[in-house]
C-alpha cells in the first residue's frame, strides 16, 4: 500500500529560500524521512487546517447573530431527554 502511494506522487519543483531549507535540514525528521516527506506531511497539515478553518467560518456564518436561538432549541432537546433512573 504505502509503495502504490509513493509510486503515485509526482515530482514537482519548488523553490525554497536559503534559510528556511537549512531549518528543514536541521529537523531529525528530515534526517530520517528525507525532505519530500517533511514537506508533504507540512503541505497536508496546511490543508487540513485551512480545510477545518473553512468549515468553522461556515457555521459561524450559519449560526451568526442566532447565539440564543440555538441555544435555547439545545435546551429544549436536553430538556426532552430520557435520563436513566439510578
Amino acid at each position: 500500500m504505502l509503495y502504490d502511494l509513493i509510486m503515485a506522487a509526482r515530482s514537482v519543483q519548488i523553490s525554497i529560500d536559503a534559510a528556511l531549507l537549512e531549518e528543514i535540514d536541521r529537523q531529525p525528521e528530515t534526517r530520517d524521512q528525507g525532505r519530500s516527506a517533511v514537506i508533504r506531511r507540512a503541505l497536508r497539515l496546511y490543508l487540513d487546517v485551512k480545510r477545518r478553518r473553512e468549515i468553522d467560518a461556515a457555521y459561524d456564518n450559519a449560526y451568526a447573530g442566532r447565539a440564543n436561538e440555538v441555544f435555547d432549541e439545545f435546551c429544549d432537546l436536553i430538556g426532552a431527554q430520557q435520563w436513566p433512573e439510578e
